[in-house]
């Protein structure tokens, strides 16, 4: 193989002049005897930045470049990584992915084509990352943030905020011709305080995040943000323990949607067909949910978090629909996902990094609007639980969740009671449960950025909804 300099600079571009050095490295792969070999480059650049009260706290940037190799061989695949892009280390990665499937470098020719035309999707995101904002400016922005959660709100014992840039190109390139490089932007904001006084505490926070947007930061609302979360702390510091027990619940739209993502969104992935850990795994064509709930899976609208150009795996992402009035009809897939359940590819390949090996993943998941006014909703309840804002929360291998609400009201005689907030309510079920009694969807759809944990790592995610009702759910609480 040709030699390379194994300090390549920062500057240097993934780009069509890695074809000889890519098709040789597929060339001996597929002479080894693989089905199919996958190279996944990567070069980041990441900012990260806190501010505490009115200090900067951390400031934290980094870069950082590597490659993936992925052999298939069957239903079986070996992956390695390198953060090393040398030919040697490239070879030996390769090298080392194919020993898993017990196969070596063969002195043979392959009869292997070569790569197809190439496919840069980055040329008109070259100026990106040079107009995203610098570590001053962004420190600056905080503590305006900081010092708006002060002016806004009262009892606050921590004020914080935070930002973070992450701009990455990509070069994909698989034996099957893939030949693909994109660049990708994504930045998160974040507010967060804790209210006390006394005996009595309320933790109230705010995140936002786009894509592909660098002057992101410089229009992120801050007055506006800080003013609504330090409304939602004076309103919670004070508030009830809520009473455990069943009661019908009214999610509303944005975030709330992190329960469909979380509880069945991963039951969808092709990753849980393969384990044998969805309960969904034969029920194409079934009805899993009640008639109201339509659900999608996209990665193509402008701007939101799970959006892209093409997948981790150099597909083109499409709009999947995975329930449709109630009936399921789609997995998401990759490509290992297609080869071991005949799942077709959805353009659902990510990873976080060169470190980790591409899997079905969720991209914007979100229920469709329905025909009613949230007031309907809330209306049709005669003793119940409005969830304004959602927490954190755990879900295990197959559905089953509980969730943390940061912010809720009850609801009596079909009225929103915001002079009754409740605290410590956490919300408990599984999806085989709670899909059939989402019995009313409203018409305001609405989107909310977040972070995705899998077994490819962390990746940026759209959760949504519009406000839902469901008949009847767990609320655990006094």
């Amino acid at each position: 193989m040709s030699s390379l300099c194994l300090d390549a600079p920062a500057t240097s571009r993934l780009d069509q002049g890695w074809r000889p050095r890519l098709e040789e490295l597929l060339a001996v792969g597929m002479a080894a005897g693989a089905d199919l070999v996958e190279i996944f480059v990567e070069r980041n650049d990441q900012l990260n930045v806190l501010a505490e009260q009115e200090r900067i706290t951390s400031v934290s940037p980094a870069l950082g470049c590597g490659a993936g190799i992925r052999v298939f061989k069957g239903n079986c695949d070996g992956f390695a990584a390198t953060n090393d892009l040398s030919d040697s280390a490239l070879l030996t990665a390769l090298e080392q992915a194919l020993s898993m499937l017990g196969l070596s470098r063969s002195a043979g020719a392959s009869g292997w084509q070569g790569l197809a035309a190439f496919r840069d999707y980055g040329s008109d995101k070259e100026q990106w990352l040079k107009a995203c904002p610098m570590a001053p400016d962004s420190a600056e922005r905080l503590r305006e943030a900081t010092a708006a959660l002060k002016r806004h709100g009262s009892h606050l014992q921590a004020r914080r905020a935070s930002y973070a840039r992450d701009w990455q190109e990509v070069l994909v390139a698989a034996s099957d011709g893939t030949f693909a490089r994109d660049l990708r932007l994504h930045q998160t904001t974040g507010l967060s305080l804790l209210a006390g006084d006394g005996d009595h505490r309320a933790s109230i926070s705010r995140r936002d995040g786009r894509a592909d947007e660098p002057d992101f930061l410089a229009r992120w609302p801050v007055e506006d943000v800080a003013m609504s979360a330090c409304q939602s702390a004076g309103k919670m510091l004070y508030a009830d323990v809520v009473k455990a027990g069943d009661y019908p619940v009214v999610l509303a739209n944005r975030f709330g949607g992190v329960i469909f993502h979380e509880a069945c969104g991963h039951l969808l992935e092709t990753t849980q067909v393969e384990r044998g850990s969805t309960p969904f795994a034969d029920k194409i064509g079934q009805t899993i949910a009640h008639p109201a709930v339509t659900a999608f899976d996209e990665g193509i609208s402008s701007n939101n978090f799970g959006s892209m150009t093409m997948d981790d795996e150099g597909m083109a992402p499409q709009r999947t629909v995975l329930i449709k009035d109630g009936v399921l009809k789609c997995f998401l897939s990759d490509r290992a996902g297609e080869m071991r359940t005949g799942h077709p590819r959805t353009g659902s390949g990510r990873r976080q990094s060169h470190g980790f090996a591409a899997a079905s993943r969720m991209r914007n998941t979100f229920i469709a609007p329905g025909p009613y006014k949230p007031e309907e909703l809330i209306g049709s309840i005669d003793h119940g639980l409005y969830c304004k804002q959602m927490g954190g929360g755990s879900v295990g291998p197959t559905g089953q969740f509980n969730f943390a609400v940061e912010e809720a009201y009850w609801i009596e005689n079909g009225r929103l009671r915001e002079d009754k907030p409740v605290k410590g309510a956490t919300l408990i079920g599984d999806a085989v449960t709670v899909l059939p009694r989402i019995s009313m969807c409203a018409d305001d759809g609405a989107l909310a950025a977040g972070f995705c944990g899998s077994v490819s790592g962390s990746v940026y995610v759209t959760v949504g909804q519009p406000h839902i009702k469901v008949d009847r759910m767990t609320v655990g609480g006094r």
